[in-house]
């Protein structure tokens, strides 16, 4: 299993291995927003970590962890993403640290 592979959640392969055509429209949808999004892409893969840890799908953190990296993000910018939402959202978002932290140290 390639290392990217490996960074998507069970529930996302299931749903691309079972639904490939929703799985397909899916993603172009994704990028088209990401297309249309006036942030950078380094920017725009922090604020996400920032929604999905006031979110608490955790699931969804390690992937968008490796792209905020490629992205150009310091380990310091993804520990502020995820606790940027704190005053916001409360102590939830700080259940997405770990994650973060284990895979921006990780590779």
């Amino acid at each position: 299993m390639s290392e990217s592979k490996s960074l998507i959640s069970q529930a996302f392969q299931t749903f691309m291995r079972e639904a490939p055509e929703h799985a397909q429209a899916w993603g172009g949808m994704v990028q088209n927003l990401a297309q249309a999004s006036a942030l950078d892409s380094k920017t725009g893969a922090l604020a996400y970590l920032s929604v999905l840890a006031a979110l608490r799908i955790e699931s969804g953190v390690p992937f968008h962890v490796q792209a905020a990296k490629k992205a150009g993000a310091s380990r310091q910018e993804v520990i502020s993403a995820i606790l940027v939402g704190l005053p916001a959202a409360g102590h939830v978002v700080t259940q997405a640290l770990h994650a973060a932290i284990a895979t921006y140290d990780a590779g």
